[in-house]
């Protein structure tokens, strides 16, 4: 049975308490640090599902964090700041974060996309041990059940759980036109979840610097002007 491990890192601590107290009154099993260093130390110990990570740390910064976190798990990410900026959220997103809320967080809201977001987790990591189908487009190879890319020189591609599942939408419907709003729903289903039409942007970029010669000039993952994108055949 699955436990929903939350990891709340936050340190200011009334904010913490609040919002560790409704994540385990909504039956999830909740960790909790102040700082990036007990973070670390829990997140080495023990199995999360989801972290909800304040930015601002009094010893460090939760951008850093995520990027240790993404390097070695596929661990559902919420990022939380007082910041207002765009590029916060960007920058959250290229790091590999998943979702992205500005203070003060809403208990009740932060609870739905923590189940929202644990769920996508749960169905990724089922993939991960189920058979699937392979799909190939310009040479590369795309393995469902092992959620892994290779080029066509056999080199094995990291891709994060966003790129994965952006990218094998598409392949899917190689050759198809998809709208931003498309993959979203292709992607996420019909649930609530913190995909956006601009996080397809932000990770289609990410995707065509890893497999295109000429990200600028993408052959591959291509832009249908007026529509969205889609991956070229032939």
């Amino acid at each position: 049975m699955k436990r929903n491990q939350v990891l709340v890192v936050e340190d200011e601590p009334v904010t913490r308490t609040r919002l560790v107290g409704h994540l385990r009154a909504d039956g999830f099993v909740v960790g909790e640090a102040a700082n990036v260093a007990e973070a670390r130390d829990l997140f080495a110990r023990m199995s999360f599902d989801v972290v909800v990570l304040d930015v601002n740390l009094p010893d460090g910064s939760g951008f850093t964090l995520t990027r240790e976190m993404r390097a070695r798990s596929q661990v559902g990410i919420i990022l939380v700041t007082q910041r207002h900026e765009e590029t916060d959220r960007i920058v959250g997103l290229e790091l590999g974060s998943d979702d992205y809320l500005v203070k003060p967080v809403n208990p009740r809201e932060l609870s739905v996309r923590v189940r929202n977001l644990m769920r996508r987790v749960h169905v990724a990591m089922a993939a991960e041990h189920s058979v699937g189908d392979d799909m190939s487009f310009a040479g590369y190879q795309l393995d469902s059940a092992a959620r892994q890319l290779r080029a066509p020189d056999g080199t094995l591609i990291e891709l994060t759980r966003g790129e994965f599942e952006i990218l094998a939408i598409l392949a899917k419907h190689a050759g198809r036109p998809l709208t931003r709003q498309q993959i979203v729903e292709l992607t996420l289903g019909q649930s609530p979840e913190p995909m956006s039409p601009r996080s397809v942007d932000v990770l289609v970029a990410r995707l065509r610097r890893k497999i295109e010669v000429s990200a600028k000039e993408p052959r591959i993952l291509q832009t249908v002007h007026g529509i969205g994108y889609r991956i070229a055949v032939g």
